[in-house]
């Protein structure tokens, strides 16, 4: 069974970071294109990374403050947050890129960004 554990979620103040681990399991990790999605409370494509780490994409709205990247020995993905701003509340979500629609299935963390 495909699974996926957000964790690292917190409420900070504008201007703060934040860093975001996700576990997956249930398939062959390494292999595969990961994304992040945040809901708050549409949703939003974040981020996405290929399999060996190499190739990366963002959103507008979060290019040049947040960095994905993934331990393939660990099966983790990872989203490095920083000069967080109000608008980037909402509950984070990783999924693996090719079963995004169901992405909900996995456990989000929640962020926070509030003075």
């Amino acid at each position: 069974e495909v699974q996926y554990v957000a964790s690292g979620g917190a409420m900070v103040q504008p201007g703060g970071s934040l860093r975001l681990s996700c576990t997956a399991s249930g398939f062959t990790f390494s292999n595969h294109d990961m994304s992040w999605v945040r809901q708050a409370p549409g949703e939003e494509w974040i981020s996405s990374i290929h399999p060996a780490g190499d190739m990366t994409s963002y959103a507008p709205s979060v290019q040049g403050r947040f960095i994905i990247s993934r331990d393939n020995s660990k099966d983790t993905l990872y989203l490095q947050m920083a000069n967080l701003k109000p608008e980037d509340t909402g509950d984070y979500y990783c999924v693996r890129s090719d079963d995004y629609s169901n992405f909900r299935r996995g456990q989000g963390t929640r962020v926070t960004v509030s003075v």
